[in-house]
């Protein structure tokens, strides 16, 4: 954990002085992907074992990576919510472009904390023939009211 205390503090500083982050964030980003995707991948199968759960199985929220790299290895995940949000590491648009499964992406147009191009850029990488960008005026914390309305939506459609 000390590294990634480190890559965040680096990734401030960078920010603050506008420089450049690409590399900060590949430190910062890739080991988190690495470590969080078998860990979904076993909650995952924990639930599915359980009698009163079954597929399909859609995935919504958290870093936008991390949903990336779990839309690519794992197959029972049909279709997914991503939030359009944090940092992207560079070789994430590579796994983005071998996504096929639909999407709905959130993405808060005024979100500072956030490379609205990137994330138009990723957006466009992805390789699903069905996916949706949803973005909204506000900031990070200023989402909508009906933008989970319409998540939830989606998941009908592609959970029944």
């Amino acid at each position: 954990m000390v590294e990634a205390e480190q890559a965040r503090a680096d990734l401030q500083r960078a920010l603050a002085a506008g420089d450049p982050v690409e590399a900060i964030v590949d430190r910062l980003v890739l080991p988190l992907v690495e470590r969080a995707v078998p860990e979904w991948q076993a909650v995952l199968d924990a639930l599915l074992a359980l009698p009163e759960i079954g597929g399909p199985v859609g995935f919504s929220g958290g870093v936008i990576a991390v949903g990336i790299r779990l839309a690519v290895v794992e197959p029972r995940i049909v279709a997914a919510g991503l939030f359009a949000g944090s940092f992207v590491p560079r070789v994430m648009f590579d796994e983005a472009r071998r996504i096929t499964i639909p999407l709905h992406v959130l993405l808060q147009w005024d979100d500072r904390g956030n490379d609205r191009q990137l994330a138009l850029d990723l957006f466009d990488a992805f390789g699903s023939q069905e996916k949706t960008l949803q973005a909204n005026l506000g900031g990070h914390t200023g989402v909508p009211h009906f933008a989970g309305e319409d998540a939830a939506r989606f998941f009908v459609r592609h959970l029944k």
